[in-house]
């Protein structure tokens, strides 16, 4: 894990500049009053599979802050609430999970987050609660008693996690509980853990509100809530997926090379945003990195890739796929140093678009189309850094990148076409 930079200074401006704030339960001076002294605060993190994904980042990131600003955070794992399932953001009920899978996958997640947040036993060391631990033994009468009077289902269903069920199907009454159980969550951990801060994304708003509201009525508690932005792309699609599916943050499901790929590749409109979210680098110096728009950009997505991939990865990591990257879409060499073959291809075949048996005869990576075909069965072409399992498969100017599409045949050759 690398280390967090320490802050002299207010979590609720560093998180506003960095554009981590979307929602709070107390107006702006009201949050900075609150985070002026040293406060412990969570997230939860529901272990529905045995890695988070690149989405994730901006509740992580927000704990790292949170930790280098002087306070504690609690990182919850919802061994329980996984049983049941958030009904946030989804159109329908997720695959029920055995107690198993959700353990397994719950030390897989921690250990991610433990590459960017710190663990020990200092002040501010983050510190690991699974919520099974207080919910799994409740008896349901018990509960129901001691909670029940205190939610009003008319309010329940006003929230949109539930009204967005609702319109697109409906929900199950196991999701239903879902709000009951996080809002417990706050609420324990208050008494147990000192914790009056809750932070998640804003799908959560709903969750957290209730939480605030059932602390208000059974603990005397005044608890606070903050939401961080759902991020999406400049062009209004879906952030953390690439032709493949999902980007995650393990490098078994994601590879460390195509991860760092994903980063360097985003569009240039959301250069500036995801240096602010994803990176400790200081906004003044994400400005000067992207003032001025144009070549400079292509250097700040270089940036934020290597930033990221350090987090997550490690600099090892980070260093050897900045390298290969380098020398891949470098101007001329390769991994090794040698020169990479080039030659021109215009822009007319591509708009036609240009098969990649072709191509690969043309590089010379392949003597006939029965050798290409062979290689692309055998799995080993790829065009820039995605794998090519059709033979059939034809090349557009989609595929174009900093003005040129790289070939590769096996590890070490490949051809770059210049578009013209």
């Amino acid at each position: 894990m690398t280390t967090a930079p320490t802050l002299a200074a207010n979590l609720f401006d560093v998180l506003s500049e960095r554009g981590f704030v979307a929602q709070h339960t107390r107006d702006a001076a009201g949050m900075r009053a609150l985070l002026a002294a040293p406060q412990t605060a969570y997230i939860g993190f529901d272990p529905t599979a045995d890695s988070l994904h690149v989405g994730s980042l901006v509740p992580i990131m927000g704990l790292r802050w949170l930790q280098a600003c002087g306070h504690r955070p609690l990182v919850v794992v919802g061994g329980a609430t996984a049983l049941v399932g958030d009904p946030s953001g989804k159109t329908e009920m997720r695959r029920m999970l055995t107690r198993e899978d959700i353990d397994r996958n719950a030390a897989a997640i921690a250990a991610q987050i433990g590459r960017i947040v710190r663990f020990d036993a200092s002040a501010t060391g983050a510190k690991l609660v699974n919520n099974a631990d207080w919910l799994v033994g409740l008896e349901w009468i018990a509960m129901l008693r001691a909670v029940g009077p205190h939610f009003s289902v008319n309010r329940m269903l006003s929230m949109d996690s539930v009204k967005g069920r609702l319109e697109g199907g409906g929900i199950s009454f196991l999701e239903f509980n879902y709000m009951v159980m996080q809002a417990y969550d706050f609420v324990h951990l208050f008494k147990a853990e000192g914790c009056a801060l809750q932070m998640g994304g804003q799908d959560q708003w709903g969750n957290i509100v209730m939480g605030i509201e059932l602390g208000r009525r059974t603990a005397d508690a005044e608890l606070v809530g903050l939401t961080m932005p759902l991020v999406t792309k400049s062009d209004g699609g879906k952030f953390g997926k690439s032709e493949k599916g999902n980007i995650w943050l393990s490098a078994e499901r994601t590879p460390v090379y195509e991860f760092f790929q994903f980063w360097r590749n985003v569009a240039d409109g959301d250069v500036v945003r995801f240096l602010g979210f994803f990176t400790d680098l200081p906004m003044a110096e994400v400005r000067s990195l992207t003032d001025g728009g144009g070549e400079k950009l292509n250097h700040a997505k270089e940036v934020l890739a290597f930033q990221v991939t350090r987090l997550v990865h490690g600099e090892a990591a980070a260093a050897a796929a900045l390298a290969s990257a380098k020398g891949a879409f470098g101007a001329a060499h390769d991994v090794t140093g040698d020169a990479i073959p080039h030659s021109d291809l215009p822009a007319a075949e591509l708009a036609a678009g240009l098969g990649i048996v072709a191509l690969l005869v043309r590089a010379k990576l392949a003597t006939s189309n029965g050798e290409a075909k062979r290689l692309i069965e055998g799995g080993g072409v790829r065009v820039h850094d995605i794998a090519v399992t059709d033979i059939g498969l034809k090349i557009y100017a989609a595929a174009v990148q900093d003005g040129f599409v790289l070939v590769r045949a096996g590890k070490k050759k490949m051809h770059r076409f210049d578009v013209r």
